[in-house]
């Protein structure tokens, strides 16, 4: 998938600065993509080139003036076709800390342990501010009177998908150290006894 949906996905709110989609990207669509600022305006200026998005500019006091984006015909046209398209293959993970763990037992258990335990922080923080995006989409509604009454679900299903994905980080987080402590306990009393 190339950045360029994630973009135009993210511009189905509605108009929106690079500035928004970058921070938006936080918020909207962090729970299944990721892109740095420099690569969302690279790639805001190449959907503007082919026609894909449009911008006005909008006069700022005080402050540097601002180009709002907008989805084009072609860019609704291009997103349609795109989601007619049956993805090649699954998402390929590529985990630094995994391949750290498959090596825990020749390497540094202290220094997985850190990695693991960091992982389980970023994935509770990342839960919670997920679970407070859900508060507001959801507004005291239960999530069957929101999905059958907002015009979009797809952001609600994406975050429901990012909060699946950190609780099984959360689980298997917890559980990888306390199995690793319980190894660093069997280990230090066979080198004791």
């Amino acid at each position: 998938m190339a950045l360029r949906n994630a973009v135009m996905a993210a511009l189905l709110e509605g108009e929106a600065s690079g500035y928004d989609l970058a921070k938006g990207f936080e918020a909207s669509v962090a729970n299944f993509w990721m892109a740095t600022p420099q690569q969302i305006y690279r790639e805001l200026e190449r959907m503007e080139s082919d026609g894909l998005v449009s911008a006005r500019v909008v006069q700022q006091e005080r402050r540097p003036n601002k180009r709002l984006f907008s989805l084009t015909d072609a860019g609704l046209d291009a997103m349609r076709a795109y989601t007619a398209e049956v993805p090649s293959r699954p998402t390929a993970i590529r985990d630094e800390l995994m391949v750290k763990v498959q090596c825990v037992d020749i390497g540094d258990v202290d220094a997985v342990r850190a990695g693991v335990a960091e992982r389980v922080e970023r994935s509770t923080a990342k839960l919670a501010r997920y679970r407070r995006a859900q508060e507001r989409m959801l507004a005291g509604r239960t999530e069957e009177e929101y999905l059958s009454t907002v015009e979009r679900i797809g952001p609600y299903l994406t975050l429901l998908g990012g909060m699946a994905l950190e609780q099984a980080n959360l689980k298997w987080g917890e559980t990888a150290l306390k199995r690793l402590a319980q190894r660093a306990e069997t280990l230090g009393a066979s080198a004791r006894g």
